[in-house]
C-alpha cells in the first residue's frame, strides 16, 4: 500500500481519537444532545459544500431520503449523543477505548444479520478479548463503588453497538455515492437529534472561544472531512486496511486526555486498551495470516 494511503489512514485514527478530548471540553459548556446536535449540524453542512462543488448527483426519490435519515440518526446523531453522555461520567480516554470495541460488536451483530457474515474461531475469540478489555476498563469503577460511571461506561458502549448495526445496514445503500451518502444521512441525524437538544437543553449559549474552536473542529474536520477522506481512500486500501484507525484512535483519545486534558491514567486503562487491541488484530486475521506457512505454488 502507497505510503500517502498509509498517512491517510494515520491522520484519520489520530483524528478520531482527538473527537474525544474535544468532547470533553464541548461539555463544559454544552449539553452532551447539544454536543452531538453541532457535530451532525456542521458535519452536514461541510458534507453538502463538498457535494455541491463537486456537482455530485444526489437521488430524488423521497423513500430513499426517509431511509438515509433514519440511517443517519443510528449511525452519527445516537452514537455522537451517546458517547457525550457518556463522558459526563467517564475520561475521554477511557471512552476512546471502549470506542474501539465497534468491530467485535460488528462481529456479534453480523453473525446473526440475515445474510451478515458469520463468525469465525478467531473473529470469537477477538470479541472474547473485546469485552474482557471492558471489564478490565470497568475493574476501578466497580471497585469504587462509582454507579454513575459504571453506567456511563454501559451508555458509551451503545455508541460502538449503533456503528455496529449500521455496517451492516449501509449495505442497502451500496448503489449511492459515499459522500452524498453521509451528507443526507448527516441532514437527518441534525433533523432527528435537533429537536430533542432544544427541548431538553433548551438553545446552546456558547461564551467562550475553546468551545467554538472545538465545535467547528469536530464538525467540519472530524466528521465532514474525515469522512470525505474516508471514503477517498477505501477503494483505494479495501476493507481491511480501513479498520487500521480503530486500532490508532484509541491510543490517541488515552494520550491527549493523560497529557493535555490532565484526566488520570490507571494500569487497567492500559490493560483494557490492551486486550480491545488484541481483540482487534485477532478480528482482523492479518496477523495470524502471516505466521501461517504459505501454501506451495502451483
Amino acid at each position: 500500500m502507497a505510503l500517502r494511503y498509509w498517512a491517510v489512514i494515520f491522520i484519520l485514527g489520530i483524528g478520531w481519537g482527538m473527537s474525544f478530548m474535544f468532547n470533553a471540553i464541548l461539555l463544559r459548556e454544552l449539553g452532551p444532545l447539544s454536543v452531538s446536535m453541532g457535530r451532525v449540524g456542521f458535519g452536514a453542512l461541510g458534507c453538502w459544500i463538498y457535494v455541491l462543488a463537486a456537482r455530485k448527483t444526489v437521488p430524488a426519490d423521497a423513500r430513499r431520503w426517509l431511509a438515509l435519515f433514519g440511517f443517519g440518526a443510528l449511525s452519527y446523531a445516537g452514537p455522537f449523543a451517546f458517547y457525550a453522555l457518556g463522558q459526563q461520567h467517564i475520561a475521554s480516554g477511557v471512552a476512546g477505548i471502549v470506542n474501539a470495541t465497534t468491530p467485535a460488536l460488528a462481529v456479534v451483530v453480523s453473525h446473526f444479520w440475515p445474510g451478515g457474515e458469520r463468525a469465525t474461531v478467531l473473529k470469537s475469540l477477538g470479541v472474547i478479548c473485546g469485552f474482557l478489555g471492558i471489564v478490565l476498563l470497568s475493574l476501578p469503577i466497580l471497585e469504587g463503588g462509582q454507579s454513575s460511571e459504571a453506567w456511563a461506561v454501559l451508555i458509551t458502549l451503545c455508541a460502538p453497538l449503533c456503528y455496529a448495526f449500521s455496517v451492516n445496514i449501509a449495505r442497502s445503500f451500496r448503489d449511492m455515492e459515499p459522500v452524498v451518502l453521509v451528507a443526507i444521512a448527516l441532514t437527518g441525524s441534525t433533523a432527528a437529534i435537533a429537536p430533542l437538544a432544544l427541548w431538553s437543553e433548551g438553545l446552546p449559549v456558547i461564551t467562550k472561544a475553546e468551545t467554538w474552536a472545538s465545535l467547528l473542529v469536530i464538525g467540519f474536520v472530524l466528521t465532514s472531512v474525515a469522512f470525505i477522506a474516508f471514503y477517498w481512500v477505501l477503494p483505494k486500501v479495501g476493507p481491511t486496511n480501513i479498520t487500521m484507525p480503530t486500532l490508532i484512535a484509541p491510543v490517541s483519545a488515552l494520550f491527549l486526555g493523560t497529557y493535555i486534558l490532565g484526566e488520570t491514567l490507571l494500569a487497567e486503562h492500559l490493560w483494557g486498551m490492551a486486550a480491545i487491541l488484541a481483540g482487534l488484530l485477532l478480528i482482523d486475521g492479518r496477523i495470524v495470516r502471516w505466521r501461517l506457512p504459505k501454501p506451495p505454488a502451483g
